[in-house]
């Protein structure tokens, strides 16, 4: 009987450390979950393109030919209480009409911004992500498409808040290992 005492006291007090490491690994995923589900800073940045815009674009099929250009119009509105954003465009492409929507936002988990872009001229997702230039004031975004052949393009893109009502985006693809613009994007705000 001398032994079980001790044996059920080495019992108990183990799994009491246990438990109580548990609930210290519970109240620091619970914490680490409300960090990452709150909208902080990046998202109040991003909440700034709320609203409807004029777009002007400039694209390059081939960087050794004429741009072509176009007008559109971008509205964009917040998501899940401004956790994310969709901003869908519409314009004519090729005197087609064109329709895209990019949903993006701010990774708390990564500390990266993201975008994903579809639209009715594929059937295809592009995925971004990348981060805040400070210096620049500029977001750079890098990842992958494919174009319509099945082959994989590294496209980066350079988003630049020029002032409240003024965003100028930039798009680069990269061709046979050299980088070329493909696309510009004035934004100028029509409404908030």
């Amino acid at each position: 009987m001398k032994r079980i005492i001790p044996l059920f006291m080495i019992f108990f007090v183990l799994s009491l450390s246990f438990n109580l490491q548990a609930q210290d690994d519970q109240q620091a995923m619970m914490q680490a979950w409300q960090e990452y589900m709150t909208p902080g800073p990046m998202h109040q940045m991003l909440a700034k393109g709320v609203g409807e815009w004029k777009t002007e674009i400039t694209m390059w099929m081939d960087p050794s030919q004429p741009p072509m250009t176009v007008e559109g119009k971008a509205v964009c509105e917040a998501l899940l209480d401004g956790r994310y954003f969709q901003t869908r465009h519409e314009s004519t492409m090729m005197g087609m009409p064109f329709h895209g929507v990019d949903v993006s936002g701010y990774d708390n988990a990564k500390k990266k911004f993201f975008s994903t872009w579809i639209d009715n001229m594929g059937t295809g997702v592009m995925h971004l992500e990348g981060a805040f230039d400070e210096a620049t004031k500029t977001v750079i975004l890098t990842g992958t498409a494919v174009d319509p052949m099945g082959k994989e393009v590294q496209v980066r893109e350079v988003i630049k808040e020029i002032d409240a009502d003024n965003t100028l985006f930039e798009m680069y693809n990269s061709q046979d290992g050299k980088e070329f613009k493909s696309m510009e994007m004035k934004l100028i705000r029509v409404k908030s």
